[in-house]
């Protein structure tokens, strides 16, 4: 794992982006985990997010959000996976698009693997989250690879090991989502809410175009 890194003071502009979630949550953004191109940890001020955020993203950049809510009546694990697929408007015949599905009336689709490896996912934490309350586990460096298979997945977790990564509340976490991750049931009788926020290229490839975008 690469040594902890330390950001410089960014522009109003840059400002901004960290601002809004802010604003989203309702709790200071404080801290922030880097997670590409390799796994680091670093406890910044929350002026490091907004620089942190215009590192990864494109110049013009839309998002999507949801609200992940663990609990001790809303439990779950999610196995070791990669997150391929993107909210779309609607169904687009092409060759490169593939594996679509519906969620909660929303429709998914994974699009060429160039769009996936544009994403940046934003993880701001509305509670604490420790060793007990399912924490995310991510494989250091999986994002490289690409799209993976089941048995490749558990190769590179097998040499290249998990990282856990504990919050505390505000704190976002930034992460490429082709990077393998997974979670475990909480243990804790606590709550684990989270704003995931997608973010991505405002225009995308045959004609795919995203849903409820912003």
């Amino acid at each position: 794992m690469q040594s902890l890194t330390r950001c410089s003071m960014p522009s109003s502009a840059k400002r901004s982006r960290v601002a809004y979630l802010q604003r989203a949550s309702g709790a200071r953004v404080s801290a922030t985990y880097f997670m590409t191109p390799a796994v680091l940890s670093s406890r910044c001020a929350s002026r490091a997010s907004a620089r942190s955020l215009n590192i990864f993203l494109p110049p013009q950049s839309q998002y999507s959000a949801r609200c992940l809510d663990k609990s001790p009546t809303r439990n779950w694990l999610v196995a070791l996976h990669q997150d391929l697929s993107i909210p779309v408007r609607e169904r687009i015949t092409h060759p490169d698009c593939t594996g679509w599905s519906e969620k909660e009336g929303v429709l998914f689709v994974q699009p060429p693997l160039s769009v996936l490896e544009s994403l940046v996912a934003v993880r701001v934490h509305l509670d604490e989250c420790g060793p007990g309350a399912g924490p995310l586990r991510v494989v250091p460096g999986s994002h490289r690879q690409g799209r993976l298979s089941d048995s490749e997945a558990r190769h590179q977790r097998q040499t290249n090991g998990e990282f856990e990564c504990f919050a505390k509340r505000g704190d976002a976490l930034l992460m490429r989502p082709l990077l393998l991750h997974a979670s475990s049931r909480a243990t804790a009788p606590s709550r684990r809410r989270v704003l995931h926020f997608l973010f991505g290229p405002a225009q995308l490839p045959h004609a795919l175009r995203w849903d409820n975008a912003v």
